[in-house]
């Protein structure tokens, strides 16, 4: 079944082609809290990026399951990976959560036909004119 998924899917993990890139040219940078593994290697085309660099995703490939340090590195702003520097978040920082679009947690605010909650009652800003 698993051989299927990467042969068929590409949303499922990763492809047959991508496992062989990876095996042949890939380099383990490091891996996330939720499994995904990153991956380097030295790009082919001459006076481009240094290198390139992508994810394993564990699961679902959802790009939104990217943490915020790991997220920095893939774009190339920074060199050094989070798997290679003590980082500590600050105190206001919230751990990562991925996008809950199209799912139960998605947000729903008052009055959304899916939300459940009625809508709230607006009273009129203004008194409308009646002749007399």
């Amino acid at each position: 079944m698993e051989f299927l998924k990467q042969l068929f899917t590409w949303w499922n993990g990763q492809t047959l082609n991508t496992r062989f890139f990876t095996w042949r040219k890939g380099e383990l940078v490091g891996t996330d809290e939720a499994g995904n593994k990153y991956y380097r290697a030295s790009s082919a085309i001459p006076d481009s990026i240094a290198e390139r660099r992508w994810v394993i995703y564990n699961g679902y490939a959802e790009a939104s399951a990217i943490p915020p340090g790991w997220h920095g590195w893939m774009h190339h702003r920074t060199d050094t990976p989070p798997s290679q520097e003590t980082y500590a978040p600050r105190d206001w920082q919230q751990p990562h959560r991925p996008n809950a679009t199209g799912t139960a947690a998605a947000y729903r605010p008052p009055g959304s036909i899916v939300g459940g909650r009625p809508a709230a009652v607006v009273a009129p800003d203004y008194q409308a004119w009646k002749p007399e």
